[in-house]
């Protein structure tokens, strides 16, 4: 079979996205390049583990779930993160941000200020701007406030900014103009935390860092990987964790989390065989083998 690798996920470098393999190693992605790679025959797709341990029962996890964690596992990560509210005493600058994913996704959310755009490029937010910063416990107020005042939520489900991506405006003005009549009327509220800073509009615009602009509408998007299947195509696009690919069958979009916990070969010149079911919003549904 020949050596096997397991990817840690996608993330987003200054030049560009990255696919992360266990032990380190690094593959930058760029636009053309050919993204190929089969699944080990007999395999079964294993839990990621938490906070770098492995999972001390090599569980299994079901091949369509995004995140590769046992439910223990799931939980110990989750409970160290920013989002459950167990960092109060971090005593880094955090940034209250407005995101858009399309016509009428926008949502609130929060970043360390360090990170620059990262947090945003992970989650294939079209554009953004900054509202404020301060401590974490005065954004994580400001976030909450906003949300509640302005009715947008703090996440919106991947499937639906997939969806998106296909008929997206297009100007820079366009893309941003939802944000900047939110950001209006956020900095126009009462009840803002005395020690978060307020900021003006500066709308951040991703069409062309994620290659979306002129890459081929994707029709379809892989559903799950399955043991001893393949992927294989030209990488036109990516956006948070998804690479858009176009095979023999047109351009597919690749959820980079659906990786983690199979062991990876060398795809040996086959084409994509694994499950795509049509992108939300779309008819004619195909949920078997490309």
């Amino acid at each position: 079979m020949g050596r096997a690798w397991r990817c840690s996920g996608l993330r987003w470098s200054a030049d560009g996205p990255v696919l992360v393999w266990e032990g380190g190693r690094r593959s930058a992605l760029t636009w053309g390049k050919r993204v190929a790679f089969g699944v080990a025959e007999g395999g079964v797709r294993t839990c990621a583990g938490a906070r770098g341990h492995a999972c001390p029962l090599a569980a299994a996890v079901p091949a369509r779930r995004t995140g590769a964690r046992c439910e223990e596992c799931a939980r110990l990560d989750r409970a160290h993160s920013v989002a459950a509210d167990t960092l109060a005493d971090d005593p880094r600058p955090y940034r209250v941000y407005l995101a858009w994913f399309g016509p009428g996704m926008a949502k609130v959310g929060i970043t360390a200020v360090e990170r620059g755009p990262a947090r945003l490029l992970e989650q294939g937010a079209v554009c953004f701007s900054p509202l404020g910063t301060g401590p974490l416990m005065a954004a994580r107020r400001t976030e909450e406030l906003l949300r509640a005042a302005l009715g947008v939520p703090d996440r919106i489900p991947y499937a639906d900014k997939r969806a998106a991506r296909a008929a997206l405006p297009e100007g820079e003005g366009e893309r941003a103009a939802e944000i900047a009549e939110l950001h209006a009327r956020a900095v126009g509220l009462g009840g803002w935390p005395e020690s978060l800073a307020r900021e003006p509009f500066r709308p951040v615009d991703h069409v062309g860092v994620f290659g979306l602009r002129g890459a081929p509408a994707a029709v379809g998007e892989v559903s799950e990987l399955v043991a001893g299947g393949a992927v294989s195509g030209e990488l036109v696009a990516a956006a948070g964790p998804d690479l858009h690919l176009v095979t023999g069958k047109g351009a597919v979009v690749l959820d980079t989390r659906l990786l983690a916990g199979w062991e990876l070969v060398p795809a040996g010149g086959r084409e994509c065989a694994v499950p795509v079911r049509a992108l939300k919003g779309r008819a004619g549904a195909q949920d078997g083998l490309f």
